[in-house]
């Protein structure tokens, strides 16, 4: 077995990563994978890029992306100014699960938030993925809290943008 190389995504690897999100139930249902891609794509991807506090990890293996995740450092009042990490997106590769990827990415992306100064790292999993919660819980995280989503109908992906004035 090759050891994973971890580095920053680059544009090359976008639908590469759009297929992986796309990969599952839940994904099968809110992504659209296929070349050419939806602009929105690009645009967030131009956007986390251009956001010194988000980055996008992708991990290679044998010149092959392996797994993904997305990382956002988050400044706050609460926890007396403390910064977290918020983690999102994680996947990997259909032929490459149950070979650990998934416990690397996590790890890799803990070490970047350590190194960032974070006092926290959070992330959230869908409550139909019972087997994803055991597995973060392996690795220390806790379901702490309850989080709630608000779907707001009729917005559909544009362009990321700052919003102007408030």
């Amino acid at each position: 077995m090759h050891p994973l190389f971890f580095r920053a995504a680059t544009e090359n690897d976008l639908a590469a990563m759009v297929d992986m999100l796309a990969d599952d139930e839940l994904g099968q249902t809110r992504e659209a994978p296929g070349i050419p891609l939806h602009a929105s794509y690009q645009s967030a991807f131009r956007a986390i890029q251009d956001d010194p506090n988000n980055e996008l990890i992708v991990c290679e293996r044998d010149g092959m992306l392996a797994g993904m995740l997305q990382i956002t450092f988050i400044p706050s009042l609460t926890r007396t100014g403390s910064w977290r990490a918020q983690v999102e997106g994680v996947r990997v590769a259909a032929t490459q699960r149950g070979q650990g990827i998934g416990r690397q990415l996590i790890l890799h992306a803990v070490e970047r938030a350590r190194l960032r100064g974070c006092q926290l790292v959070q992330l959230t999993t869908d409550k139909s993925r019972p087997a994803a919660l055991r597995f973060y819980e392996t690795l220390g995280f806790a379901a702490t809290h309850v989080g709630l989503k608000l779907q707001l109908p009729g917005v559909t992906p544009a362009p990321h943008k700052k919003p102007s004035g408030s």
